[in-house]
């Protein structure tokens, strides 16, 4: 699985300057807007559908897909 290759922080990087609370959608199209890799784009897709309030509450998903 691609998302074991990306942490947290690499996820971080690509979500810098979203505004809180997101969906999924909406961290994805972050993501992508900010050319991220094919390994990020895959550990996000990877992330449950839900609405997330803050980088933390994105690490702790990230953590439980990992």
């Amino acid at each position: 699985m691609t998302t074991e290759k990306v942490s947290a922080a690499q996820l971080q990087v690509y979500l810098k300057g979203i505004d809180y609370p997101v969906n999924k959608q909406q961290m994805l199209d972050h993501a992508r807007s900010l050319n991220a890799p094919q390994n990020v784009m895959s550990a996000l897709e990877n992330l449950p559908e839900r609405h997330y309030n803050s980088p933390t509450e994105v690490e702790q998903e990230f953590g439980k897909t990992r």
